[in-house]
This record gives C-alpha cells, structure tokens and sequence, in this order.
C-alpha cells in the first residue's frame, strides 16, 4: 500500500503539532481532542474517555466479522527540550514527547487515513490511542473501564521507534521482547549529629552506599545466568545538610526482567541485603517494592502474521524477526496478557544519523522518514489479518 504525498505530508503535520504540545499521562486531554478531532475528519466515529483520556475508532468494511485492534500511546515524559533551533519544540514547559510517542500517533492516524481510503479489507479495524503508557498505567485503565468488552478483537498489534536501528528496518520475536519493570524505594532512618562527631550518629548514608553496592550482587550471584535481570539504583535523597549528618535517606530505582520467578527473586533479596545491612549498622530500613508493567511477550501465532506484514512493506532482508529480548519495559504488555497480539520495533535511524539520539534524552525527536513505514505496516497488517477474500 502506497502513502501519497498528502498522507504523507499530514503525518508530519500531525507530529509536528503534537510534539510541540506535549501533555504526560492521564493529562493527555488536548491531544486526545486533537487525534478525536483527525479521526472524525476522516468520516469515523470517535469514543472518548475511556481509561480516563484514551479513545477509540472503529472502522467497519464489508461483512466480516474478524476485528484487530492496533495501538498508539499518546503520553509525553516530564523532561525540558533542549534542542534549540528546532521549529517545531516543545512548546510546554517541563514536557516534551522524548519518547516519540507523537510519531506513533501520526502512524496509527496514517494508517486510518490509508484504510478509510482504500477500504480494502473485510472486517472492522480498532485504533485504539492509550494514555499513560509511561508509567504503566494507561493500558490497564483501559482494559479495567471495558475497552474489550465495548471494543472486542480477535488480536492486537503495537509498534515502538529505535533509535540506533536503521531506517526501513522492523525487527520483532516471539515470546519476551520487553521487560517488566518493578520500582522500588529504600528508606534508611539513622540518627543524625554533627559531621564533627560521627560516633555520636548512625550515618544513613553509609548504610545506603553499601546497601547500593551490595545490591548489584543480586544479579551477579543470586539470579540464574541464562535469565536476564538489571537492578539499578537511580535517585538517592537525603535530609543533611553540609556540616550535619541525616537522620534519613531514599534510594530509588527500578529492576527488569522477564519472569515472575525472578521478580520475587529480586524483591526477596533486595529486602534481605537492605535489612540485614541496615541491622549491622544499627539503623533501620523498609523497602517499598511495587510491581509497574509486565513483560511483553509475543504470542507465537501473531508474531509470524507481523513478520509477515513487515516483510511486504520494508522487504524481508530488512526484517528481523528473532531480535534480542531489550529490557525497556512497554504499557503494551497489559493487553497481550487478555488478546493475542505482537509489537515490533521500528528504526529511527543510525546512531550519529538523523533519529539516532536515544530515547528519553532531552534532545531526541522522532525520525519523520519513518512516519509511512509505520502507517503502511499498520494498514498491511488489517489487510493480511481480514483478508476480502478468505
């Protein structure tokens, strides 16, 4: 299926005009009026508010009665843009779509305008546009307020740009291909005192630099190695000053892997290391261990089908379709645990080419080149999965 250069100039448009208004999850109510508002151009009914701002459209052809849902998350992250001279910036404060988030929605967004087009495929099509995806959130609010009750399909596809990865590439696999991501807080209560007289204070800090070390031996001695695994400390906060030692210290951070076995692994020890190295100092400690998105793992009959729509759009020597397992975590995961589905990855470009700084950085930017190969991928997949002829 061929994107024309109207398609393919609104995409840029589409993107341009969301990245430069940026809303983080749950507050995505302007862009959802936004994408609302694209989706009732192109003739199709618009269901609002469903998972707090996500929304749904349907488009129905034919008499068919297979439906397949495809998804675009819609949340930008709390980070400042810093790429000067970039016309179309963030132009909210504190938020910027460094995730590329606003490509996915100007794909799914092309992807409707081709099959409202061509309208050749037999069955009903689900663009599904999802809140708060970065903090695994959104999906599960979507399928608690009804989405496949009200919304019902037979599968469910989802796509995420790579910086690093070529343009004109899709590399996807069967089973785990993300992780799942649990967060944790450690919160260390010493005794504080003057930094003249450490004999007469429990220093907290201490305690949380040797509870950080000793965590990256978990990994290191506590988990299989044939299994994947990160434990990382990210944040560390405390309540001294220059010349007093604290009373109390946070650590935060996050852990990865891919099977529930290793993630109450994880938890046990991390809880072991940080009480009994808290004991030895004579501090205390309590860890807050909470569980944030779930792998995401292909099913093994979907993932031929994207493989296969992949091949017809990018060419089979630019798919890969046993790609290692990458331990980010995606909201996406959710929905393949209650509909069969696949996600795929799609390149945003070398890494010192265009599209090639890393996501979550205060300079990224979706790649536009790639905007009609994910609205190509996406109406191939409606056309091999409801086929107008069986």
């Amino acid at each position: 299926m061929y994107v024309d250069g109207d398609v393919g100039t609104q995409m840029v448009a589409w993107r341009h005009h969301l990245h430069q208004f940026p809303e983080t999850g749950f507050n995505e109510h302007k862009t959802a009026g936004f994408i609302a508002k694209a989706l009732e151009l192109m003739g199709l009914e618009v269901h609002r508010g469903i998972g707090g701002t996500g929304l749904v459209a349907s488009l129905a052809v034919g008499d068919g009665q297979g439906s397949i849902g495809l998804r675009a998350d819609m949340d930008a992250l709390a980070m400042t843009e810093t790429a000067e001279g970039r016309p179309h910036i963030s132009r909210n404060t504190g938020c910027m779509h460094g995730c590329g988030h606003d490509g996915h929605m100007a794909m799914l967004l092309g992807a409707a305008r081709l099959l409202t087009q061509s309208r050749d495929f037999n069955g009903t099509v689900r663009f599904i546009f999802q809140p708060a995806e970065e903090h695994g959130r959104g999906a599960g609010a979507m399928i608690k307020d009804g989405l496949f009750e009200r919304f019902p399909v037979d599968e469910i596809y989802g796509a995420h740009n790579i910086p690093g990865m070529p343009v004109g590439h899709i590399a996807t696999r069967t089973g785990g291909i993300m992780a799942s991501e649990d967060n944790f807080v450690i919160r260390i209560h010493g005794r504080g005192g003057h930094a003249a007289r450490p004999q007469m204070a429990i220093d907290p800090l201490v305690v949380a630099a040797q509870i950080i070390l000793a965590l990256q031996t978990i990994v290191a001695r506590s988990v299989d190695p044939s299994d994947s695994a990160v434990v990382s400390c990210t944040e560390i906060h405390s309540d001294g000053i220059r010349n007093a030692i604290p009373t109390y210290v946070e650590i935060k951070g996050d852990t990865r892997s891919y099977s529930p076995q290793v993630q109450a692994l994880l938890e046990c020890r991390m809880r072991e290391i940080c009480n009994g190295i808290a004991l030895a100092y004579g501090a205390t400690c309590e860890v807050a261990y909470t569980h944030e998105f779930v792998p995401t793992v292909n099913w093994p009959q979907c993932t031929p089908i994207a493989v296969r729509a992949a091949q017809n759009v990018v060419g089979a020597e630019n798919v890969e379709e046993n790609v290692a397992p990458m331990m980010i975590s995606e909201d996406f995961g959710a929905f393949l645990k209650v509909v069969p589905g696949a996600f795929v990855f799609i390149g945003n470009g070398s890494a010192n080419g265009p599209g090639g700084v890393p996501l979550h950085n205060a300079k990224y930017d979706f790649n536009d080149a790639i905007l009609p190969i994910g609205a190509r991928y996406f109406a191939e997949l409606v056309r091999q999965r409801l086929p107008l002829e069986p």
